[in-house]
């Protein structure tokens, strides 16, 4: 029996995700500005490369009992090429985009970041037509650039005007380093997308999932030793708060994400992706009372036609890949 993909689902599923992400980014911007509470006090900020390392970690450490206690058939690898395979989902793709995004935020701005690795879409797209893997139809290329033009309007990176060129940057923050460090973050974003969905049709979600966490969980404690993390004696609540953020940004999005990618093609699925900064602004309008300006809802408005675009089925070409692979249990 095969897996037959059911493209609605796989949306469904990815769109889940981001709300998740969206989520999470709102609970960073928190605790980053001193805004989030635990006992009645403020919780000391907690540095972006520790909430990266720590929500890949702890993530690993909540799925792999669970995963143990329900048997070993979900850690059952076929040859250590696979292993390989997985480490390096999770080093280059987990671990790279979350490292290279955050030093990105460092040099430049969170705003400047998202846009920048929102160009994933186009990286993943390029892929698929470089490899004859997908055809460039204009419903495909016009959903990619509407989510990228669509990101860079919701977070006030593109700015309205009244004469040619009717849309100008503003707001950026060039640095070189960072923009570098974004786009690396975005070809590690188009890299996970692409291998995600090769592994996803050998193995079950669960496999790919806890293998990646895995490599990236590796990958952190080389770049950022256990014994520098307790040095910093981070309160109670700063545990407890990486913990629910470890299960809210990582452990229930990606799960969500690669089901998705199971019955998504990589670009369909990066483009639907770009709903993160979406709900990331809705989230962080409703909860932190931050506004939300013209230019950003049209943005938002801009981003769900490119994710509705992309769904609409085309006619099938005979070298697209499909999800026919029965995945190892």
């Amino acid at each position: 029996m095969t897996n037959r993909p059911h493209p609605a689902r796989g949306y469904l599923f990815i769109a889940a995700a981001t709300f998740f992400w969206g989520f999470s980014a709102t609970l960073g911007r928190a605790v980053f500005t001193g805004r989030l509470f635990a006992g009645g006090h403020g919780l000391r900020p907690i540095a972006p490369l520790i909430l990266a390392q720590s929500r890949t970690t702890i993530a690993l450490l909540i799925i792999l009992p669970i995963l143990l206690l329900k048997g070993r058939s979900s850690l059952r690898v076929r040859s250590s090429s696979h292993l390989l395979q997985f480490f390096l989902l999770g080093i280059l793709g987990l671990a790279a985009s979350n490292y290279f995004y955050y030093f990105a935020i460092q040099k430049t701005s969170v705003a400047t970041a998202i846009v920048l690795q929102y160009v994933a879409p186009v990286w993943v797209l390029l892929y698929m037509l470089a490899r004859r893997l997908q055809r460039p139809t204009l419903r495909r290329i016009s959903a990619v650039v509407l989510a990228v033009l669509g990101c860079g309007l919701a977070v006030g990176e593109l700015a309205a005007r009244r004469e040619l060129p009717w849309l100008m940057i503003s707001g950026i923050r060039f640095n070189t380093l960072g923009v570098v460090a974004a786009e690396l973050a975005a070809i590690s974003f188009a890299f996970y997308n692409v291998y995600g969905q090769h592994l996803l049709q050998i193995y079950q979600r669960w496999t790919v999932l806890v293998y990646s966490l895995l490599g990236a969980a590796v990958f952190w404690q080389l770049v950022n030793p256990p014994w520098k993390v307790i040095a910093q004696h981070y309160s109670g609540g700063q545990w407890l708060f990486m913990a629910v953020f470890a299960i809210t940004s990582m452990l229930v999005p990606f799960s969500l994400y690669f089901t998705g990618l199971q019955h998504l093609d990589p670009t369909r699925a990066i483009v639907t992706a770009c709903l993160e900064p979406v709900w990331a602004i809705l989230l962080t309008a409703l909860i932190l009372g931050e506004l939300v300006s013209p230019m950003q809802v049209v943005g938002i408005v801009v981003v769900l036609s490119a994710t509705i675009l992309v769904q609409r089925p085309e006619r099938q070409d005979r070298r697209e890949p499909l999800i026919a692979v029965e995945p190892i249990e």
